[in-house]
């Protein structure tokens, strides 16, 4: 049976299989789930609950054994790779717990590199702007080694937010911060989804987990509570 014909994400029925040696390791078992655009939701559960896993596949990184993904009407299993990579630079925005930022680079080179591969005219202008957003005007041109944690991890959500993305995904935004400036970054991301970007945050934690609007919980590759 196929879900309703709302929701930004459905996934119905995915599984993930991974073929270590002659072992079979099952990541997801079915999961269905379905995410509205303009939701702020966390996916929580243990190491190996599979929740990355299904981060992967939500943000089009991956590929499920099994199963469909609709994304915005679209029906990611009859896209080839190219057109996965188009659709990830222009609708997803991608935030990680360790930054990933060029560390001989400056803050806003980091944050135009998404532009400089969508070949976006006007990438200086736009970098900076996305980095007014998340507070960090005056940091433009400081390097990541120069930089907070905190603020490494807003050039990192200025970047994940220059093409304008309907959807951001942020695995572990959180994992390397102290309580004061996970608020701070909780916080920020609060306000990107009152402009209206979808968010989806991975985390082990559940204090961060209760700050969203819903929390989907993961155990042993299957959805136990949403």
């Amino acid at each position: 049976m196929l879900l309703g014909v709302r929701g930004m994400i459905r996934l119905e029925d995915i599984s993930k299989v991974y073929k270590m040696g002659r072992v079979d390791v099952h990541a997801l078992r079915g999961v269905t789930l379905t995410i509205e655009s303009g939701e702020m939701i966390s996916i929580i559960g243990a190491s190996g609950s599979g929740k990355s896993t299904l981060m992967n596949i939500i943000g089009c990184l991956d590929r499920p054994t099994s199963g469909k993904y609709i994304f915005d009407g679209t029906d990611i299993g009859q896209l080839n790779d190219n057109k996965l990579a188009e659709l990830r630079s222009k609708k997803l925005g991608f935030v990680f717990q360790n930054y990933n930022l060029l560390t001989r680079a400056t803050a806003v080179s980091n944050v135009e590199l998404p532009l400089f591969y969508a070949a976006t005219p006007h990438r200086r202008k736009l970098a900076l702007e996305a980095l007014e957003r998340v507070g960090l005007a005056g940091r433009a041109n400081h390097k990541p080694t120069e930089l907070s944690g905190g603020e490494q991890q807003r050039v990192a959500i200025a970047r994940a937010l220059v093409n304008n993305p309907s959807l951001i995904l942020a695995d572990e935004p959180t994992g390397n911060l102290d309580t004061k400036v996970t608020n701070e970054i909780i916080t920020i991301f609060k306000q990107l989804n009152q402009e209206g970007i979808t968010v989806i945050i991975v985390t082990h934690e559940t204090d961060v987990a209760e700050q969203t609007q819903r929390t989907i919980r993961l155990m042993d590759g299957e959805v136990v509570s949403q």
